[in-house]
This record gives structure tokens, sequence and C-alpha cells, in this order.
């Protein structure tokens, strides 16, 4: 079997679909990835001898120059990634028999469009279940197009987010439907979607609320990471007592820049070292005392077991390792589906969600005190016995056609 996956995105997009092509490689089949070309996303693919094809620009440089929230050059950037899409992601694909697709809507309906035109399986996977259509909650407001928010009626709301679709990414689908032949879509959301996405989350950590969608839950989507941890960090972690990992991802600095600070003095108003993660916004230490050691690309794996708990933006990769860690869990989330994650995790008992428009060294230090308590940790350890971790292998074998 030949199996194209095409995304588009950050880290947090790039590897759970890298996850799933290893393990059909693993498997038996021929995977192939279509991901933007950032260095990071060619190196891991590398490591698991995944073939890549570079799509689109890379992601970085768009998600760090941005500004938060903006809908400046919006639809420039749709448009660029839904062609890519019709030209590289439709040559890769030739002669595939299924293409799975995830990430923006101008990315899968695009997807779905070549994968209409090749005449081969087409399937939609979501690695977080905010943006799927239910009446038992409020569609995300994309870019520029606010819902109204005095609004209560999701059906109504979801109604409204196809309008918008529509508006914003009909017409210039349809062109390059048009194109190839292929006649114009009237619903690009539900075309995208289809009436069977699957979702690649765990059941535990995040429940699919049954509706009219015939949602397929197959559980994340991981490799397991058996990377050794540096050993300058091995040393410090050896030092002392475990540390509180502080990261935000792939979040810019303009977003980040009043949390940083704040979250290394609420740990070590805790009595705790930290450790910070990177990321794409490049934190730096914020002096130069020997309690806080920052880290670039490590196994998120094994720090975080290592780890007292994790203060992080709630992504759905993070969420996921550090419960699966079952590690405590501080979510500061910044948008998207973050706070989705935020309510998981409180609603769960495995942390606190701290929703401050202007962070403060107390009230951080506040909040880290909930997810600091032996209950937490305790519970955090009761809920990670019972995640699932073969969420690649189900999918896989139902891509395969089977169950078992």
């Amino acid at each position: 079997m030949r199996v194209v996956l095409t995304t588009y995105g950050s880290r947090g997009s790039v590897e759970p679909i890298a996850a799933l092509a290893a393990r059909l490689v693993e498997l038996g089949a021929e995977a192939r990835v279509c991901a933007p070309p950032d260095e990071e996303f060619v190196r891991r693919l590398a490591e698991l001898a995944v073939p890549m094809v570079p799509t689109g620009r890379p992601v970085r440089p768009l998600v760090t120059t941005v500004t938060p929230g903006s809908a400046a050059g919006l639809a420039e950037r749709a448009a660029e990634l839904m062609r890519a899409q019709f030209e590289t992601v439709a040559a890769t694909a030739e002669g595939a028999d299924v293409l799975v697709a995830t990430g923006p809507l101008p990315a899968v309906t695009g997807a779905r469009s070549v994968a209409e035109k090749l005449g081969i399986r087409y399937l939609h996977a979501g690695h977080q279940p905010v943006s799927l259509p239910s009446p038992h909650q409020r569609p995300p407001a994309r870019r520029g197009q606010p819902l109204p928010a005095d609004a209560t009626d999701n059906q109504a709301l979801w109604d409204e987010d196809a309008r918008i679709a529509n508006t914003m990414f009909g017409d210039m689908l349809n062109t390059h439907r048009a194109e190839f032949g292929l006649p114009p879509v009237d619903d690009v959301r539900d075309y995208a979607f289809t009436d069977h996405p699957w979702l690649a989350t765990d059941p535990v950590l995040s429940p699919w609320r049954p509706t009219g969608l015939g949602v397929v839950q197959t559980g994340a989507w991981h490799v397991t990471d058996e990377r050794p941890l540096p050993a300058d960090l091995v040393e410090f972690l050896d030092a002392g007592a475990p540390p509180v990992y502080v990261g935000f991802g792939s979040m810019p600095m303009g977003v980040l820049q009043h949390v940083a600070q704040p979250a290394v003095e609420a740990i070590r108003a805790r009595g705790h070292r930290a450790v910070v993660f990177r990321g794409w916004a490049d934190l730096t230490p914020v002096d130069d005392r020997d309690d806080c050691f920052v880290v670039g690309e490590v196994n998120h794996q094994a720090l975080f077991r290592r780890s007292a708990a994790v203060v992080h933006h709630g992504s759905a990769a993070t969420t996921t390792t550090a419960a699966q860690a079952g590690v405590p869990q501080l979510v500061v989330p910044q948008g998207a589906d973050q706070p989705y994650w935020a309510e998981r995790v409180t609603h769960l008992g495995i942390g606190a969600a701290y929703d401050d428009a202007v962070p403060t060294a107390d009230s951080l230090a506040a909040a880290l005190g909930t997810a600091l308590t032996p209950e937490t940790r305790s519970r955090a350890i009761a809920v990670a016995s019972g995640l699932r971790t073969d969420g690649t292998t189900v999918a896989a074998k139902l891509l395969f056609g089977t169950t078992s």
C-alpha cells in the first residue's frame, strides 16, 4: 500500500503525521510526507526514515513574524497553501492508494480535491476536536472573522462558520477545481472534513461526544522517543530535586513576552529550579542564576518524566506528552485550541489552568501551587496509566483495512 500524508503547520502538526508515517513504514507500507521545508521537520523525518516532499514555504518565519491575531496577508498565504496541494501534493500522490490530510482548511480542501481528481481514497485527520462541528461546543473564530460574542446557539454558530469558510476560501478552491476539471464545491468546510473524519486524540484525555458526524477516534499519534537527554541537562537534573519545566513550543515571542519571566519567578517562589525550553520564541535565561537551565530540541518524553510539573501553552502535543508522562501541568493558554486543553487538564484533575491576560509571578505561583500538590501528582499518575499508546497502530491498521 502506498500512502501520501500532507500537513502544514508547526511541530504539533508535523510530528503526529510523521509518527503515523513511520508506523506505516514499519508495517510494510510505502509512506511519503508532504510537509513544510523547515530544517527541523526535514531533520525529524530523516530521523524516522520517512521520505519527505517539501511543500509550501517554511512555517517558522511566518509564525514568528506575523502579528498575533492579525489577518494581514491571510488571503495570500491561504492561496499559496492551497496551490501547493494542487501542484506538489498532486504530483506526489500520483499512483498512491490513500491521501491523508491534516492542517488548515485551505490545505485540506485542496488535498481532498487532489484525491478526487486522482480517484484515490481520502482521509481527513485532526489532532484536536475543537474544529469539528458539534452542537456541544462553540466553533473557534476564524482569523479576521469574529463570531457574535453573545450568541449561544452552537448549531447556528457552526452554520455561520460554514458560511464564513465559503466566503474566505470558496472562490479560491473552485478556481483550482475548475482547472482540474472538477465541479464546484458549495460547502468548503464539510467537503474537507468529510462525514467520517479521524480524530487523533486520546479518548480519556479528549473524549468525543457523539454527534451526527461519524468521527473515528484512533488515539493520539506519537513516536516513542529513545533519544538520550544531553549530558549537561542530565547533570543539571541530577544535581537536585526535579525541576519545573516551562516551555511554549512554537508560540512566537510577540505572544510570550509577558509570560516567560513571571513563570520562572513563580517557579522559584515555589522553591523549585526551572528548565526553560527555548522554542520558536527563542526564550533565553532571565538572569545568570544557576537554578535555571535553558534547552533546545530535546526528548520531551524523558524530560517530563524527570520534572515536578510542566508549565506550557496547552498545545495538543505538549498536553498529551505531559499526560502520558504522569506529570502535573499548569496550562497558560494563548489561543486556538489551547483553552480546550486547559479545560481538559483541570477537568481531569491532572493540573491547573491560568488565563489571566497579564500574568504576574504571584498569580502564576498560586496556580502552580495547585499543580504541585500531592493530590494532583497522584491523579496525573493515575490518568497516565489509562491513556492509550497505540494510536498510530490503530490508524495504520484502519488504513490497511483491518481493525484487529
